[in-house]
């Protein structure tokens, strides 16, 4: 009889097991994750002469500052092999210690001839649908997480990161090593005392 009882749980929980669908939510992975988009800013500034005029240089600069660029955004520069209005823009970019990255997004139409067309894109990291209580947590029958597991921690990540670009993909080496900045933690580790090589501390309470 015990046999029989047994053959029938398990044949219950092979059913079961192959009814019941796959649940993403279950597992140690956050349910909500940051999510960074890209948005890209053009600004198309005159080159008659294949350089900015003085203007033109002001006008660029303006906007730059309109736009607050700083790290984690990257600068582009679209249109005709201008050198010296390349070197203007890279110039000004300088000022908010900025470089030029090589190459441009492709935006909508064509850049107009006698400019340049500069382009900045800013990558913007967020956990959408946070917080999100859509599912009640109990009664939890299938053992699945939460539906606002992952949302404090990976917000507050989205939040703190200086270049959401990070959260794609890692960076690559730049193929320079400072041996002293590697090694000033280990020496640190080791040049500092134990916190009990002077004895304890005699602490008495307040009042007395």
């Amino acid at each position: 009889m015990r046999s029989k009882l047994a053959i029938i749980a398990l044949a219950c929980t092979g059913l079961t097991g192959c009814n019941t669908p796959e649940n993403p939510a279950k597992g140690m992975a956050a349910v909500n994750i940051p999510v960074v988009t890209t948005a890209d800013y053009v600004f198309d500034a005159a080159t008659p002469a294949g350089s900015l005029d003085a203007g033109e240089a002001a006008r660029l600069d303006g906007w730059f500052q309109g736009l607050g660029v700083s790290y984690g955004d990257v600068i582009y520069v679209d249109g005709p092999d201008s050198a010296p209005g390349r070197a203007q823009v890279a110039s000004i970019a300088g000022h908010y210690g900025m470089m030029v990255s090589p190459g441009a997004p492709m935006t909508a139409g064509v850049v107009p001839p006698g400019s340049l067309r500069i382009v900045v894109s800013r990558r913007r990291a967020e956990v959408p649908g946070c917080p999100n209580w859509s599912v009640a947590s109990q009664p939890n029958w299938d053992n699945s997480s939460m539906s606002n597991y992952g949302c404090s921690v990976n917000t507050n990540i989205a939040a703190m990161v200086a270049n959401p670009e990070d959260l794609l993909h890692g960076r690559e080496g730049t193929g320079v090593g400072d041996t002293l900045t590697a090694a000033k933690a280990v020496q640190l580790y080791r040049a500092t005392p134990p916190t009990g090589s002077k004895g304890l501390q005699d602490i008495s309470p307040k009042g007395k």
